[in-house]
């Protein structure tokens, strides 16, 4: 039997995610992107007075058909009048949508991960001056024949507040290509499975559920990166 891990981080979190920049090697498509978006994203935590801290992702991704590798480029910027003190970016997947890496980052470990999501990693930021921003360059599979989704809070280094949450979003199509090389996504679209009987999975739009969260917060120390994680996890079993 493994012990009971239970994990959380402070704060109210929400379920709607936002958009980042596709711009990894051996991809298909990924020029027009379009423009970044902040759909999905709110205002978590209150932050220290003249701190406003936002996240983007792209408002297109594109991928492969035969390797099904796509590229996501999560960017998180300060809006706000003053520094943004020592922050962090999270990049966490949910179903079809799978993280493989984000460069400068920090995997998080299986029995760390939010309830119901697959990957996830911890980027450490740091202090963003007014008007500044930081983006990462995001490795994922995406498989076709399920719903995908993202998410992307920002957090004190010290997990203990998320300022800023996008997701999760979905990203997806209603118009699969199977036969193209690749399948270009959208930005806040419940994806339509390409598979038989794709029709029957459950929908991921913005809105259709809400993240779980606990109400109390647990040092997560992974890599030398010291976070909180906003999940109950459920326990689990071995034999």
């Amino acid at each position: 039997m493994r012990s009971r891990h239970t994990t959380t981080i402070t704060g109210s979190l929400l379920a709607a995610c936002f958009s980042a920049v596709v711009i990894l090697s051996g991809t298909a498509a990924a020029d027009d992107q379009g423009p970044g978006s902040g759909k999905g994203g709110k205002a978590m935590d209150k932050a220290p007075a003249g701190v406003k801290v936002t996240t983007l992702l792209p408002s297109k991704i594109s991928v492969d058909n035969s390797t099904r590798k796509t590229a996501i480029t999560a960017t998180v910027k300060n809006e706000g009048t003053k520094e943004s003190g020592d922050i962090r970016l999270l990049v966490v997947g949910f179903d079809g949508l799978k993280v493989k890496n984000v460069k400068g980052c920090t995997a998080m470990g299986e029995k760390d991960l939010p309830d119901g999501s697959n990957s996830g990693f911890v980027c450490s930021v740091g202090n963003l001056a007014m008007g500044k921003s930081k983006s990462y360059a995001v490795d994922a599979t995406f498989d076709l024949g399920k719903t995908g989704k993202i998410c992307l809070p920002v957090q004190t280094s010290d997990g203990k507040k998320t300022y800023w949450q996008q997701g999760p979003v979905p990203f997806g199509t209603t118009n699969p290509s199977p036969d193209a090389p690749a399948t270009p996504l959208l930005l806040g679209t419940d994806n339509k499975p390409v598979a038989p009987g794709g029709d029957s999975l459950p929908k991921t739009g913005p809105g259709s559920s809400v993240l779980p969260f606990g109400a109390a917060g647990a040092a997560l120390i992974s890599a030398g990166a010291v976070g909180m994680w906003w999940v109950r996890r459920r326990p689990r079993q071995e034999a």
